[in-house]
């Protein structure tokens, strides 16, 4: 194939790779989510669409059109949901999305179905979905299988301490920081300005939410953390790190590895 993403190769190309014993599926899941000024609203869905791209060209998978919307980014992880260009989905929605299109692969024949998250709020009505397609599909006779990932689980202790030198102050606030900022600049990097990066001490979070949102509860820029210090050679090392790590561990479950040294 000339492409690993779906939306690039014609039906008969998709029907015969399909046929193979080793065919394999990945979703990446996003959002339209505010990243602070630097960077744009597409930030998660693009980062997941080029990490699973990664991933695909290691294994032969191919990668399914993404999911450019998610649940509702929440004030400890996202900013808030108030913020102006979130646009978001409730979670009945989400899952209803991922269980229709992820029963539709299976369908089709897909029986490794695998859901690459890059949006945190995402992942619990990802889970509800895919639980929820995998039952039906094996009702129906389907020898269904479904994976769900979300990739900066795959950051290994040596890659963050070289990406954060001075100490990572953890997951929770690295909402458009240097995480995400990196990556980007890797990339997307005519999609960064880092001259508008700001520059200001990492949110304190309440260990709790409260309803309605309280703006003033979260930086007014919207990150959570100053994204200053980021690269694009860091943003190398997290790619690599997360294709190599999301890559073996669909390998592993999947035992792709094999099955495509029996068909050669």
């Amino acid at each position: 194939m000339k492409s690993v993403f779906l939306e690039d190769i014609d039906a008969d190309t998709y029907t015969d790779y399909l046929a193979r014993p080793h065919a394999t599926v990945i979703i990446p899941t996003g959002a339209t989510e505010q990243h602070g000024p630097h960077m744009p609203l597409g930030v998660d869905a693009m980062l997941s669409r080029a990490i699973a791209g990664a991933v695909a060209e290691k294994l032969g998978a191919l990668v399914a059109p993404t999911f450019s919307y998610g649940y509702k980014s929440q004030p400890r992880s996202g900013g808030g949901n108030h913020r102006i260009g979130t646009t978001s989905l409730d979670g009945a929605t989400l899952t209803g999305q991922v269980k229709d299109v992820a029963r539709s692969f299976m369908g089709q024949g897909f029986t490794k179905v695998v859901i690459l998250n890059g949006h945190f709020e995402n992942y619990q009505f990802i889970y509800e979905g895919l639980d929820i397609a995998v039952g039906r599909a094996r009702e129906a006779g389907l020898n269904a299988r479904a994976m769900l990932l979300s990739y900066w689980d795959f950051v290994d202790e040596d890659t963050l301490e070289k990406v954060f030198p001075d100490g990572f102050l953890g997951w929770d606030i690295e909402h458009g920081g240097v995480l995400e900022t990196s990556l980007m600049l890797l990339l997307h990097p005519e999609k960064v300005d880092m001259s508008r990066a700001v520059n200001h001490p990492p949110a304190e979070l309440k260990p709790y939410d409260i309803f309605p949102e309280e703006p003033a509860r979260t930086p007014s820029s919207g990150c959570l953390s100053s994204p200053l210090g980021a690269s694009a050679e860091r943003g190398r090392l997290l790619l690599e790190a997360v294709t190599h790590g999301v890559a073996g561990a669909i390998e592993t479950e999947y035992d792709l590895l094999a099955q495509s040294m029996e068909v050669k």
